[in-house]
């Protein structure tokens, strides 16, 4: 069912009786009832425009029983059943929300242009108090900066062939209405404080207050009171002495300044333009915020140009930049392997070996990278684009002992036992020292069994021997020098006969038949 004011509504934008009956659900008898005074009048479609007030006049005049406002509208009767309901949410909801909801909760059939007129006439105050707007005060000049992304369009980089997804980083100073708008490809952190440094710079000064979106590369965790900010968007913004305060979420109307524009930037410098590089595109970006943005006529400046209010009254409002430039860093969190490594980007970085398992803050430059455990700085690497930085000093001693002994380090251990020592390991690391360095680190190690002097004693033949003096080579050096008889005198003691002599053997010719040389004297085995 509909008002009587809408059937007049759609006769006169010209539509036949027969389409206004069956789009509005009335009786063609009953369209046609309505419409004959009007035709006698001589009011054909097409005509002058006329408004609903026009119409209720007419209607008071040709059907004097219905005089009164409400008896004109047919579907008042239905509304009124939620008279209470309607009071109730027009304190928080529009008007249009609360249609919605009658009509899909409750069965509503009144159309929302009859809603509409129901609560103008019957909840005039609601109605007037929910269309009441708050003019937000004058911003002060440098106050403030707002900041979003905004989607431009796909192009194609004529280098590579490859198709991107464009968007614009945007910053508005609101006092004036001065942008800075610069095109990227990926809206990561670094894009973001990148952009930020940039519009700084342009700027020549800081705003005090950053009001970015509730981006993942400005907020972790949006909050109304107490939002969590990026470590990476906190630092810039403690470097440049601004203050980061997000709008809230689903909230644009916080950040109108440089909402409304983005048609504007889309529509002026991106449509129909062609570039050759993604640098190309930030340059002109530059150019066209300062020229063509800057330079138009802005209704809230009364007509003046944003760039010439920004160099009179908001550029010397602005704090000042500081001595050096701002280091672009990235910041995530890692896990410490068992490994005692973690990954970043491409790279492996050792930290100490107690924070395995830990969950750890990694801030990487360009040239270097931090790592932080709750707050506290425990490990710095030069930057390696890939591949493993490790410092051995991160392992447990015991786990790197191995690694530790170095040539060097095995040289100075054995000038602590002795010359004869010191001959014996440099004989061994003179040649191919890297596969021989276990060889030395063993000889060293018999220092945990024997004293320096008895390790001294069993290295006086190493450097004469034919190859090097190996550790198995060493036996007990306390016993090597005892004169005790050898397994073979025992068997030949025990046997009656006299022991074998120490010299050198004769040379022994090979048996013409095996090619073996005969077995020596001594008795033969069972």
């Amino acid at each position: 069912m509909v008002d009587i004011i809408e059937i007049y509504v759609h006769w006169y934008a010209g539509r036949s009786k027969s389409q206004v009956g069956a789009s509005l659900g009335v009786d063609r008898k009953t369209v046609r009832k309505y419409l004959a005074p009007a035709e006698a009048a001589g009011i054909a479609p097409g005509g002058p425009p006329m408004g609903e007030a026009d119409w209720a006049k007419l209607i008071k005049t040709w059907f004097p029983g219905q005089a009164e406002r409400g008896l004109n509208q047919i579907t008042w009767p239905e509304i009124d059943q939620h008279r209470d309901y309607i009071k109730t949410l027009l304190e928080t909801t529009t008007v249009t929300m609360i249609h919605q909801r009658l009509r899909d909760e409750r069965k509503l059939k009144a159309s929302i242009s009859s809603f509409r007129r129901w609560v103008h006439e019957n909840l005039p105050d609601e109605a007037a108090r929910s269309k009441v707007t708050v003019l937000r005060d004058d911003v002060e000049p440098g106050s403030k900066a707002q900041i979003d992304y905004g989607f431009l369009g796909q192009w194609i980089n004529p280098g590579t062939g490859k198709r991107h997804r464009i968007w614009a980083f945007v910053m508005v100073l609101p006092c004036s209405r001065h942008m800075f708008v610069r095109p990227v490809i990926h809206m990561d952190q670094h894009a973001w404080t990148e952009s930020h440094a940039e519009a700084f710079r342009l700027f020549g000064g800081v705003p005090r207050r950053l009001v970015p979106d509730n981006l993942p590369t400005g907020v972790d965790k949006p909050d109304l009171y107490d939002p969590k900010i990026n470590k990476a968007y906190a630092e810039l913004a403690l470097y440049y002495g601004a203050l980061v305060d997000p709008a809230r979420a689903v909230h644009p109307k916080d950040k109108p300044r440089v909402e409304r524009p983005m048609p504007y930037v889309r529509d002026s410098f991106w449509s129909g333009r062609q570039f050759t590089s993604l640098e190309h595109m930030q340059a002109e970006a530059l150019v066209w915020a300062r020229e063509i943005a800057g330079g138009r006529q802005c209704r809230p400046l009364g007509g003046a140009a944003p760039l010439a209010v920004f160099d009179a009254v908001e550029a010397p409002a602005l704090l000042p930049l500081p001595d050096k430039p701002f280091v672009l860093a990235r910041w995530s969190t890692a896990t410490v392997g068992p490994d005692i490594h973690v990954k970043v980007g491409r790279t492996l970085y050792s930290v100490p070996w107690k924070l395995i398992g830990r969950r750890v803050d990694v801030r990487s430059t360009a040239t270097m990278v931090q790592v932080f455990h709750e707050g506290q700085l425990v490990k710095t690497h030069a930057a390696l684009e890939q591949g493993k930085r490790t410092d051995r000093g991160d392992y447990p001693p015991e786990k790197i002992a191995f690694q530790m002994k170095t040539p060097l380090w095995c040289r100075t251990q054995a000038s602590e036992v002795g010359d004869r020592c010191r001959e014996v390991v440099d004989h061994l690391l003179e040649v191919n020292a890297l596969y021989r360095l276990r060889a030395a680190q063993g000889i060293l190690g018999l220092r945990k069994k024997y004293s320096d002097v008895s390790l001294e004693a069993a290295c006086g033949k190493g450097p004469n021997r034919r190859r090097p003096l190996l550790p198995h080579d060493q036996g007990h050096p306390d016993r090597r020098h005892r004169d005790r008889p050898r397994a073979g005198d025992r068997r030949r003691r025990r046997c009656g006969l006299p022991p074998r002599p120490r010299g050198p053997v004769p040379h022994r010719h090979p048996h013409p038949d095996t090619g073996r040389p005969p077995r020596g004297p001594g008795p033969r085995r069972r």
